[in-house]
């Protein structure tokens, strides 16, 4: 009897398979947070809600099991003092810029971003920013009144983002020049506007004394090795601003932080002198 045996796969074939795995390996590993709130929210008591986050997609996993996520309490006993970590190497630049009511906060987006943030040797593109309300981050377990976030990415899809606390008193200045921008968000059902040549460096980030450390999106899908710089300065913003960013995205939510996350035995620095630990 006979045996008859397969065709062994063709030239052609083969190369295709090759050629759509290099492909694949080649994508950079991105690192966007989820746009529409429509699938997840923050009330603790939804099913929708920060603790069940990992559970809605497998691809949000990270935000149940990751290892390294945020937001933390930047606890003083475990800092780290440095100094060498250096003044922030920041190179930003006035670019046209758009807001987007993505339900669950304001983002003002760069479209040809606007500027850069280096850390080490690596330039990380000033994408957009966006705000919290409370802080995500607390110090030494003190929770303040809002939190911007400034997001940068490498072509390569790695993240790094700088958080700035404010607590209430006098209004803020980058704020206060996009609030007719923000009204009219908040006055129609419109989830973008063009807001024309909006330059980063009117959010004045301060160089010396900040907190680093590696960490995650503190949104779906919760992507880890995002590297934070929290500034240690304590700004301020008035009421209003920040009733404002919360009633612009038209949810019935008073909050859009997530909860704190385990530290897990991360570093944690804070570049300047030792003196600091002392203040705020």
């Amino acid at each position: 009897m006979a045996i008859k045996l397969e065709k062994p796969p063709s030239m052609v074939l083969i190369i295709c398979c090759l050629f759509t795995a290099l492909l694949f390996l080649s994508l950079p590993v991105m690192s966007q947070e989820v746009e529409d709130e429509s699938e997840f929210n923050y009330e603790e008591n939804s099913e929708k809600g920060p603790s069940h986050w990992g559970d809605i997609h497998p691809e949000w996993s990270l935000c149940k099991n990751g290892s390294m996520q945020s937001p933390i309490d930047l606890l003083n006993e475990r800092v780290e003092i440095l100094s060498h970590l250096g003044r922030l190497q920041i190179n930003y630049q006035p670019s046209n810029g758009t807001i987007k009511n993505r339900g669950h906060d304001i983002k003002l987006e760069w479209v040809s971003g606007a500027g850069y943030l280096q850390i080490n040797e690596t330039k990380y593109v000033l994408k957009q920013c966006h705000w919290h309300s409370p802080s995500e981050h607390t110090i030494d377990g003190k929770r303040f009144d809002l939190e911007l976030h400034m997001v940068h990415e490498t072509p390569s899809g790695q993240t790094a983002v700088i958080g700035i606390l404010f607590k209430i008193g006098r209004p803020d200045s980058f704020l206060s020049s996009l609030t007719n921008h923000l009204k009219a968000i908040s006055d129609s059902t419109e989830a973008e506007r063009v807001v024309g040549v909006v330059d980063p460096r009117q959010i004045k980030v301060v160089y010396k004394q900040y907190y680093r450390y590696n960490g995650s999106l503190t949104i779906p899908p919760c992507t880890q090795n995002v590297s934070w710089t929290i500034l240690r300065e304590i700004r301020s913003v008035s009421k209003e601003q920040v009733r404002l960013l919360r009633v612009a995205v038209h949810d019935e939510s008073n909050t859009n932080a997530r909860p704190l996350q385990p530290i897990n035995n991360r570093l944690l620095q804070l570049n300047g002198p030792k003196y600091v630990k002392d203040q705020n």
